[in-house]
Parts: structure tokens; sequence; C-alpha cells
């Protein structure tokens, strides 16, 4: 299967001269910035809580229980995990102690809640829909959480926490359900529910003042780059080791590299390494199906057959990229104008954020989510979440999502031309620049808020 590296030095598509990539000029469209309006005007967001809105929550003293959540993994595996929270308190009428966000294994950092969420903000907003309290009751003997749920399976229905949660926390009185990542269901459970998940998703949740300051700094510093104001892209770039490791995706390199990938690969994944032949398969059944990450100069290409030109301001939200500089050098090259948040602020600035590693994420998501235009490169919970929430936001602030798989199919033709492949790529894209969508069974409320959180205009 053809890579892009193996042949981007040839005449009929891009020419290459060493790693710097050289493709033609596209005409720069006047919807290359913005969803058209007429398409985007029949949908508003309707999840925010009325000024006048009469609280359902019975008494206090009638609460079935107390419920606590570990919200596992990075900041937006978290926020998800929170949202979930709220809704299950809200399906079995119980009270939810303030969620708990647990030390991941690589994200390596022990941020509280108060550390990056606005409690009072929180607990406020949902006061009408669900009972908050920041800690166990202090009738509780013992401030650690021992009764576990453990049995509650993947997207469980509303149905499921009623007949075998219910009963248990009216029991003990007071539950942590653990694990609690993905463990309620989109189609499964009320509209009103989703509804609310989306009311705390995009109105209870917000950041610390101090984080949303600094990210506006930023996003205020992309639009003045050039002395005078500009729009910018965001670009959310997945190409990191570890990223690149769990895909088991080929990418080109050295012997070398592909020696240390595999080693990397065994001692990470043990359970999932096979043998050579059969990963080699199985990579490239990847590649053509579009599970692959696409690499920094695959990005450049497909951003400039849409049309964007040099001068374009980019902000890059990723970790340290696999490869390094040699790697990002066709991508920088194409398009001069990237930085990153440690280019944008100065290192006093950020030190005040380096304390939680959530914060600093949290800086990456706002100033995406500011942005005129957000590409994602692979998939993950900070990418659907941006993209969701600039749906919800109206849907005229483009989200570009590539088709992987269809242009690794354009990537390994041999027989097509420049023209061609602009073609290819507008044609693909049209209708996917985050414009209203219609939901599907097993929808994801995440990336597509549309029903119910929103309405028709």
């Amino acid at each position: 299967f053809p890579s892009l590296w193996s042949r981007l030095n040839a005449p009929y598509l891009c020419t290459k001269d060493g790693i710097v990539l050289h493709c033609p000029s596209v005409k720069e469209h006047s919807s290359l910035w913005e969803n058209p309006f007429s398409a985007t005007t029949s949908w508003q967001p309707c999840a925010e809580r009325r000024d006048n809105e009469l609280s359902d929550l019975p008494p206090e003293n009638e609460t079935t229980g107390y419920i606590f959540i570990y919200a596992e993994g990075g900041l937006n595996q978290q926020r998800i995990a929170i949202c979930n929270a709220v809704a299950v308190a809200k399906i079995m009428n119980a009270t939810l102690i303030l969620p708990l966000l647990k030390q991941d294994k690589i994200w390596k950092d022990q941020t509280k809640f108060e550390n990056i969420f606005d409690v009072d903000h929180f607990i406020g907003y949902l006061k009408n829909d669900v009972r908050i309290v920041r800690d166990v009751p202090p009738w509780f003997p013992d401030k650690s959480i021992r009764q576990m749920v453990k049995n509650i399976p993947k997207y469980a229905s509303a149905q499921f926490y009623i007949d075998n949660v219910l009963p248990r926390i009216k029991e003990k009185k007071i539950m942590a359900l653990k694990p609690f990542v993905d463990r309620l269901g989109y189609d499964n459970v009320p509209s009103e529910i989703n509804r609310l998940r989306c009311r705390v998703n995009y109105h209870a949740l917000k950041f610390l003042p101090e984080i949303e300051e600094m990210a506006n700094q930023l996003a205020a510093r992309m639009r003045n780059r050039t002395g005078s104001s500009n729009r910018y892209m965001a670009l959310h770039l997945r190409f990191e080791k570890g990223m690149v490791g769990l895909s088991f995706c080929d990418f080109v390199g050295t012997r070398e590299e592909k020696a240390m990938m595999a080693a990397y690969r065994q001692k990470q994944w043990p359970r999932r390494y096979m043998n050579g032949s059969h990963l080699w398969h199985l990579a490239l059944q990847k590649r053509k199906e579009g599970r692959c990450p696409l690499q920094p100069g695959e990005v450049a290409v497909i951003l400039r057959a849409m049309g964007y030109p040099k001068d374009t301001q980019i902000y890059v939200a990723s970790g340290q990229v696999y490869g390094g500089q040699n790697r990002m050098a066709p991508l920088r090259n194409m398009f001069p104008n990237l930085v990153t948040k440690e280019e944008l602020a100065t290192k006093e600035e950020l030190d005040h954020f380096r304390k939680h590693v959530t914060s600093l994420a949290a800086l990456d998501f706002l100033v995406c989510l500011k942005s005129d235009v957000f590409v994602m490169t692979h998939g993950g919970n900070f990418a659907k979440l941006i993209i969701g929430a600039r749906r919800y936001m109206g849907h005229r602030l483009k989200s570009i999502k590539p088709d992987k798989g269809l242009m690794s199919k354009s990537f390994g033709d041999p027989y097509m031309g420049w023209a061609s492949f602009v073609e290819d790529v507008v044609v693909t894209h049209q209708t996917r620049t985050g414009l209203p969508e219609e939901t599907f069974p097993n929808y994801d409320l995440w990336e597509n808020p549309l029903s119910p959180c929103m309405c028709k205009a």
C-alpha cells in the first residue's frame, strides 16, 4: 500500500525536496472559514436552564441515597463521566457527591474537581435538577466509601440503574459506582436525561475563571499575530508515540525506527502484539478503513487541497509528536505559522497551570473551541467534545473531520493528479464540517447534540 511519503515526489501531486513539500496553490473559497449561513439557521440550543424554571426535586429527606463516582482518564473522559454522573443521579433520585478526578496512569496528575472547575457554578446551575453535595454526609462513619457497584455494563440503560443499582443504594444509603467510564447509553435513556447531560456539559461545567481568562488571552494573541485581526485554525494533532503505538498502523521510517516501535508495542501491548506478517496486513486494513492517525504531512496536503493558504495562522494542540521536528517539517514548511500555547505564552504565565496537567489541557480545549476552524486528525474525547460544543453553539464554526479512509485511497492512487486530488478532498468534505446532522441509533451525544439538546428555530 503506497504511503504518502514514498510517492509525494511524483510530479502529478506534490513535489518533495528533501523533507519540504511543494504543492500547487488552490483558489480560496468564500466558505473556507465558516459554514454557509443558510445551512445553520434551522437549529438552536435549548438545553440551558430557564430563569423561571421550577425545581422538581423532592425534599432532601426523601433522597434515595448518595452516589459517588471516580472520574477516570484524562480531562475530557472525566468531563463525560461527570455529565453521566449527574444524569444517573437524576434517574435514581439520588444525591450526587462531588466526583473525584482519579489520577490517570498516563496523565499522572492528581487534580481535584475544584482545581479545574467552578464548583459553586456547577452546584448552583443544577440546583433544580439534581442535589449535589461537596463531601460525604457527616453522619457517614467512614470518609472512604467502600460499598461499590462494580457490575454496571458499558452504555447501560436508564432501566438498568432503576432495576439493579437503585435497590442497593436504598439499602446501603451511600454507594460508589466504579468503574464509570461510558456507563450510560444514549438512545436507551429518556430524552430529558440526555438534555440534562447537555445542560451539564455546555452550561454547568465551567472552568475556573483564571483558566478561562488565560485561554481568552491566547485566542486574542492568535488573532493578532500579524498586527491585525485575523482568523485562525486550531489543529488537534494526534501523533504522539503512545497514539502511534496503540494504533498498530504502519508509518514510514528507518529500519531502526520500525524496530524500536515494534519493541515498544510488544512491551506496552503484549496481548495485541502478533507476528510481523499478521501485523502488516492488519495495518493495511486499518489504513483502508480510516482507523490510522493522520501524519503531519498528510494533514498539510489535505489542508492545502481544501484551499487554506500558506499564511494561515494555526494553533496546534498536541503532545510531543512522534518523530520530532523531522516528522513535523512537511507541515511546518507548508504552513509556517504554526504555534503552540508554549510559544504564545511566557513561561511565567504557564507555570501557574503546570501544577495540574489537566489545566494545560483545558487551555488547549478552550483555544480550539474559540477558533474559526477546528481540524481533528484522529478520534478521541477531546475532538468529539470540541465538535459537539461548536455544533451546539450554532453550527457556523467549521469543524473539519477528515475522511481518513477515502484520503488513504487518494494518497495511494499512483494515477491521481493534483486537480483530481483537490476535487476528491473538496467534494468529500463538503458535509464533514460540523453542519447539522440528524442523529441515528447509538449516536454519540457528545459529538452530535442535535437531538434532543437543540430545537428547531
